[in-house]
């Protein structure tokens, strides 16, 4: 497969609904795995924790040995915690709508920058209108793919800045609300945490958790999570992939990806059963076993960029104020 110099063009709406239709017509009993799970916050309450355990732990010691701790310990339970803030977004974990926000606002306090009611606005929009470049912030730039083109040293440096990266796309994304009450709590709570490491840990602290942050989602193989899932590495047809990997066990079945985007409203737990319910609809489908291949894939192998990309124009019957996901709809008649 030759390395792309644009995104890959396709025709008709992304492929998860028209799955779904299918499982649920195949498998009527998969609807049950459509549930809450609030041992999710449990998760979060440790997460958060540890980190802040860590975190004075580190307070006094050389910045080499705070980064050696961000990378080696501290980008796993802030990836976890990432992915509860997925859950949270999918109002997976509580009934309560706001109490999910709440929940995605406490998972967010070590990583330090309030985005966790930011992804959830975007995020939605992601599954709605996958690969639609004006509406999808998850598709990388034209300018992104350029500037990085497919070397090892632009894709390094694109991973470990890759939040930075993440937060410009949002720019082009015109039609959707930026500000709302809930993203002003957000900045709130987080500014409030921040202070409160800084005044009773001081910056080094601080350091530890923005480091940890940073190699959770970027240059870590935590960070092939995101060439993972949609990035064309195994087949340039097939548009999400999924990671069956040990990584899953600390990480809640991130890895679980067609899974999820089939059916967005089953919870981390009920991921792998929805797998085991209908396997004649993954099976078939081509998977990622380690993270750490990937992410020196990624790296070195030039047939790999950011093109490797399919994209859109096609929105399907969905509008824009339409949150809901496909399983929903099914049960609600759409």
């Amino acid at each position: 497969m030759a390395y792309q110099k644009d995104f890959t063009y396709v025709t008709g709406t992304e492929p998860h609904r028209t799955r779904t239709r299918e499982i649920v017509k195949a498998h009527p009993e998969v609807k049950k795995l459509i549930t809450k799970n609030p041992m999710t916050f449990v998760w979060i309450l440790g997460c958060v924790s540890m980190q802040i355990g860590m975190a004075y732990l580190v307070k006094d010691q050389a910045w080499w040995v705070i980064l050696a701790a961000a990378w080696l310990i501290g980008a796993f339970p802030t990836h976890t915690l990432f992915v509860c803030i997925h859950e949270a977004a999918h109002n997976l974990i509580f009934k309560k709508p706001s109490w999910n926000v709440y929940a995605g606002i406490v998972a967010n306090f070590p990583s330090l920058a309030p985005t966790a009611i930011s992804f959830k606005n975007y995020h939605l929009k992601h599954h709605a209108f996958q690969g639609v470049h004006e509406l999808d912030a998850d598709l990388p730039d034209h300018w992104e793919a350029k500037l990085i083109n497919n070397y090892f040293i632009g894709k390094a440096l694109w991973l470990l800045l890759f939040p930075i990266f993440q937060a410009i796309r949002t720019l082009r994304c015109l039609e959707l609300a930026v500000f709302d009450r809930w993203v002003i709590m957000n900045i709130v709570c987080q500014l409030a945490f921040d202070a409160i490491i800084v005044y009773t840990m001081g910056w080094p602290a601080l350091g530890y958790m923005g480091a940890s942050f940073m190699f959770s989602v970027g240059l870590h193989p935590l960070g092939a999570r995101w060439i993972q899932e949609h990035y064309l590495v195994l087949d340039k047809n097939q548009e999400t992939y999924s990671y069956y990997g040990a990584l899953n066990g600390i990480n809640m079945n991130v890895g679980y990806h067609n899974e999820h985007h089939d059916m967005p409203s089953v919870p981390w737990n009920n991921l792998p059963k929805l797998k085991a319910a209908a396997p004649e609809f993954y099976d078939n489908l081509k998977y990622h076993t380690s993270f750490t291949k990937l992410f020196f894939t990624f790296l070195f192998s030039q047939e790999v960029g950011l093109y490797s990309r399919i994209v859109r124009k096609e929105r399907g019957k969905v509008t824009l104020d339409d949150n809901s996901t496909p399983d929903i709809q099914l049960l609600q008649g759409k």
